[in-house]
């Protein structure tokens, strides 16, 4: 794997349907359906819109041989209407349904974490070496038969595991971890390998960008080790909805994207599932453009690990670096609008050469060296043209400029010698992503630990655009460990003050600092108990104002309570017209009724002290 030039991963060719998937293929877009998969009239209509949206592949719950059964009613209806996307059947808890729909769709989603094993508990076990091997014989007891099942029928299979629902067994040796998950998947694919299937893709979802990341490239590692080079299917699940949702897909999608691994997408929104589609698409297209890219030369340094979530160790200059959190640069250079957004209030603003009257009193000011003056909370930006200025400035806090190719020896002396420098990195490259990281492994291969912001350029007038296109640049690099700090340019229509909006969003996607409530919400799908989008709206309006928590929503209890583990509390469907309540990975309260569920939830977070009163409008 190269992290500086793109270039696909390569893979054996797996075939679904009438679409091929893997390295030699275009990246497939997928979604998956919220109907109730017994509602042929309305699974089919859905079907339908997501298909003139642009989807590749579609997905259906099939929880029961019921609903593994009337898939057949549903594909036979969209194969007369002329339709021929393939299906793919999403099983839990359930292999008896897996063995028919493994006889009518395309390919079988099967998850590693339930597909044998019982739901999860969260209960400490102990598991012996022989009852641990015990166990494993029972999975391949299950899933040898099924896999025959799928040979016979020409079915692919996706092996899909989930944070949120990996088994007692592999939680008791690996604990939640991305080597559990990893293990989670080779224990199947070892199965599948020894059978000789080799039609499998393979997916590593959580809602935590960081540690999806970081679970799929262990995962290709160990596959590489193993000589297994299937096809991987990327996405962040829960990822909630709005731009959270698309950022937060970006982040994690475009990271891996960017490593050049991922051969089908699906962005996971909390909305109907033919608006996932085209972001999902706009994802792809934006990072396929860097093939072919000019190369980018640059050496690896040694002790970095992409396994690692460690971050790169600076000193600190004023609030950049050391220990404090990200900042963020709201660039007005070209912009004479000075109004700030009070919930998202940038750590610097940049004007470029000339300071407006209207600048806001009291915020950090960044100004061109040229037209600098030495006052409070004034500070200059240099460039590699006037570098040689920066020695003798007296500034409290001195920003430079920088791109790759200006890295050179000589820079890096100055860089070396003067004190309170932090540099804005920028890059023209089209594969921005891979020139940015060959300057952070130059400045680690050399010794160097001054504090660098991200700066990326935008022409864009549609918000989503520049939240799906920063999530993937910036993220990509936030999630490597590297950057103090991000600096959206964008010379479209946006909003400044949206526009620092989402430099907060894209830093909080990437796990690195936190400015609001994050909801952790999953998107619906046939097992949904609820109105998913009007309750997520619901919760948001109660709930919004408290930026110190995680609260998830969640639809059924498959991954409900797992993949909100990582939320403070949760919000979950329990059966038709019944929530239940959760603090961390604890059942609180059970079968309450949803028109109660809201004021239970307040109460609860008050009884453990994490309830803050919204301030009056």
């Amino acid at each position: 794997m190269d992290y500086f030039n793109y270039n696909r991963r390569p893979t054996v060719d797996v075939h679904i349907g009438n679409i091929n998937m893997g390295g030699n293929y275009p990246i497939v877009v997928q979604t998956m359906t919220n109907t109730n998969t017994l509602d042929t009239e309305g699974s089919v209509a859905q079907c339908e819109r997501i298909i003139a949206a642009g989807a590749d592949l579609i997905r259906l719950t099939t929880q029961g041989v019921r609903e593994a059964n009337n898939l057949r009613e549903i594909h036979q209806q969209l194969r007369d209407k002329g339709y021929a996307t393939p299906l793919s059947a999403d099983i839990h808890f359930n292999p008896r349904a897996a063995h028919v729909a493994a006889t009518i769709a395309e390919k079988v989603r099967i998850n590693p974490g339930n597909f044998v094993d019982k739901q999860k508990t969260f209960a400490a076990v102990e598991y012996a070496e022989e009852m641990y091997s015990e166990e494993l014989e029972k999975v391949r007891s299950k899933v040898i038969p099924f896999l025959q099942i799928c040979k016979e029928h020409g079915t692919a299979v996706r092996i899909g595991v989930n944070h949120g629902s990996l088994s007692n067994r592999i939680m008791t040796r690996y604990g939640d971890t991305p080597e559990g998950m990893v293990e989670s998947c080779m224990e199947y694919l070892r199965i599948a390998m020894d059978e000789g299937f080799t039609d499998i893709v393979i997916s590593m979802k959580a809602s935590n960008t960081l540690l999806m990341t970081k679970a799929v490239r262990l995962l290709v590692d160990k596959m590489d080790k193993e000589n297994i080079h299937f096809p991987l299917h990327l996405g962040v699940t829960e990822a909630g909805d709005g731009e959270d949702g698309r950022m937060k897909s970006a982040v994690g999608i475009g990271a891996l994207l960017s490593d050049g691994l991922g051969d089908t997408v699906r962005v996971s929104l909390s909305e109907d599932p033919e608006i996932e589609v085209p972001v999902a698409r706009k994802i792809v297209d934006y990072v396929s453009k860097r093939k072919g890219h000019a190369p980018i030369n640059a050496t690896i340094y040694s002790d970095w690990s992409p396994f690692s979530t460690d971050k790169r160790e600076t000193y600190a200059v004023r609030n950049i670096g050391g220990d404090f959190v990200p900042v963020v640069i709201s660039d007005r250079s070209k912009i004479a609008d000075m109004s700030i957004n009070p919930h998202f209030i940038p750590d610097f603003i940049y004007v470029g050469d000339q300071v407006l009257a209207n600048f806001p009193k009291g915020m950090k000011l960044i100004v061109n060296f040229e037209n600098w003056e030495n006052k409070i909370n004034n500070f200059p930006l240099f460039t590699a043209e006037n570098i040689s200025d920066i020695k003798n400035c007296q500034a409290t806090v001195k920003f430079l400029q920088l791109s790759y190719p200006q890295l050179t020896d000589k820079v890096l002396r100055t860089l070396k010698t003067v004190q309170k420098v932090v540099i804005i990195l920028k890059t023209d490259h089209v594969n921005g992503v891979g020139e940015q990281r060959a300057f952070f492994h130059k400045l680690l291969n050399e010794g160097c630990e001054i504090p660098v912001i991200l700066q990326r350029y935008y022409f864009e007038d549609f918000a989503e655009d520049i939240q799906l296109k920063g999530g993937v640049d910036f993220g990509t690099v936030l999630l490597d460990g590297f950057g103090n700090g991000i600096m959206i340019s964008n010379s479209g229509k946006i909003n400044i003050a949206e526009l620092d909006s989402y430099a907060f969003g894209i830093l909080q996607a990437a796990r690195v600092r936190t400015s609001k409530t994050e909801f952790i919400s999953c998107p619906s799908c046939g097992r949904t108990l609820f109105d998913l989008k009007t309750t997520v709206a619901l919760v948001k309006k109660h709930f919004s104002h408290l930026k110190h928590l995680k609260i998830g929503v969640m639809g059924c209890i498959v991954n409900g309570p797992g993949e909100m583990a990582d939320a403070d509390y949760g919000y979950v469907g329990a059966e038709h017209g019944k929530i239940s309540l959760y603090r961390k990975k604890e059942l609180i309260e059970k079968n309450i009724p949803q028109e109660e569920a809201v004021e239970h939830l307040i109460q609860l977070i008050k009884d453990h002290g994490d309830w803050i009163e919204p301030e009056a409008n």
